[in-house]
Order: structure tokens, then C-alpha cells, then sequence
């Protein structure tokens, strides 16, 4: 339902209604609204964790590469993608946003060091890259376009096809000439 119809206008009276279940009943699960909110958020950062995880542990750059494409044309369901909950998040419940955004920083900034890692080990990556400052600038680029959907969405822009420009430009800059070669291959380029 958040992700339907945003924070602000779901109350609990919905979410329990929805599921069929009292209030009593979901106040011996949760605590508050907040409380299930920042469960929510956390799910949202596991899911992140486990897909970044699963690209990390194929150990083959090529494959990586083919994945990450597939998984970045994919519908998810994370919470940075759709607009009217980040808008209730950032203005209803700002300190759950804070975090959440903070904790998706590190863990993309983890994730990224790691497949640029693997990406220099197997060729396709420069060598001269400083890693751990590539991965940091790409955290935080992913994360100042999430954080100002409104201007996009003031602009006409499609968060989602802003962060897949920005991938590109991004991926286009860290790669070798080989690796270059095998981005454009598997993009279709």
C-alpha cells in the first residue's frame, strides 16, 4: 500500500483493514506507524544488500556486467524508484529517510568497491582507478538524484531513466578499452 498510494495517506485503519486484522493484532507486531515504516526501510536495504550480493558472488566480470544491465532494465520493488513514498518519506518521516538514505550510501558504496575490484582484477576495470573514491562518487551520485525527485519531476524527468544515464556515463568513465568493448556488447550499443 506504500508503495501504491504513498506513507502520508495509508493509516493504520487501511493497512489492517487490508489484511483483515484488528488493530489490537497489529499493535502486538508493531509499536507504531513509525515502527513499520523503518521495517520497511530495512527490508528495502536487505533487498538492495541481497541483489548487490548476488553480483558480487558470481566472481566472473562478464557476467557481472550482463546481470547488472538485466537487473537495472528490471521492475524492483525499491523504494527509491517510486516517487510519492520518497515525497512522504522526506517530508512526513525525515529521520527514517536520513537513515535509510545513509544506510543505502554504505552499502552501495561497499558493493561498488567491490565490482570495481573485481572489474580491475579481470582487465575490464582501468588499473589507474582510485577505487574506494569511484565508489563513493557513485553512491553519491545515486543517491542527490534520488534525494531530489522533485526536481526531476519539475524538469520531466524519469527517475528512472535519469539513473540509467547516469550509470552510463558513469560505467562509460571507469572501463578499459576492453572492458568498454564488453559494455557496449551486452548493452547493445
Amino acid at each position: 500500500m506504500f508503495f501504491r498510494l504513498g506513507v502520508r495517506s495509508v493509516s493504520i485503519d487501511d493497512i489492517c483493514h487490508e489484511l483483515g486484522m484488528s488493530k489490537k493484532t497489529f499493535y502486538v507486531y508493531f509499536a507504531s506507524k513509525e515502527e513499520l515504516i523503518d521495517r520497511m526501510l530495512q527490508q528495502n536495504i536487505n533487498y538492495i544488500r541481497e541483489k548487490m550480493e548476488e553480483l558480487v558472488q558470481l566472481g566472473d566480470f562478464r557476467e557481472l556486467v550482463r546481470k547488472f544491465l538485466k537487473h537495472q532494465e528490471a521492475e524492483r520493488l525499491d523504494v527509491r524508484r517510486v516517487p510519492q513514498l520518497v515525497y512522504d518519506l522526506k517530508k512526513y518521516y525525515p529521520r527514517q529517510f536520513q537513515d535509510f538514505q545513509l544506510r543505502c550510501f554504505e552499502v552501495q558504496k561497499q558493493y561498488i568497491g567491490s565490482y570495481l575490484q573485481q572489474g580491475v582484477s579481470a582487465g575490464f576495470v582501468r588499473a589507474n582507478l582510485n577505487i574506494e573514491h569511484t565508489a563513493f562518487l557513485f553512491a553519491k551520485i545515486h543517491s542527490d538524484t534520488i534525494r531530489d525527485l522533485e526536481l526531476l519531476e519539475a524538469q520531466n524527468i524519469n527517475v528512472r531513466h535519469m539513473g540509467s544515464t547516469a550509470m552510463d556515463i558513469f560505467v562509460r568513465g571507469i572501463l578499459s578499452e576492453e572492458g568498454l568493448k564488453l559494455y557496449n556488447e551486452k548493452a547493445g550499443n
